[in-house]
């Protein structure tokens, strides 16, 4: 039987949501506001940088969600800034 296109939407989300635990509350509330605000919306190519900036070091994501330093990779960049662009 083959599963809905929404409800394996969601139980991807759901798992993307538990990869999304970090050790930092404040990059857990900038993950999940990207997974509830525009992940849906995202095109493949986004999702896949997305995973991607999922296995960067806490402490690297921190200093580029704030501002405090860039990725030299531009897709990356790109989502960084777009996720930080997110009204909480």
């Amino acid at each position: 039987m083959v599963e809905p296109v929404s409800e394996q939407i969601e139980r991807e989300l759901s798992r993307l949501r538990w990869r999304c635990r970090r050790g930092m509350r404040e990059l857990d509330r900038l993950f999940e506001r990207y997974l509830d605000r525009a992940w849906r919306q995202a095109s493949d190519a986004e999702h896949a940088v997305f995973l991607r900036l999922l296995e960067i070091e806490d402490d690297k994501l921190w200093h580029w969600f704030m501002g405090n330093d860039t990725p030299t990779d531009a897709d990356l960049a790109d989502l960084v800034a777009r996720i930080r662009s997110l009204p909480p």
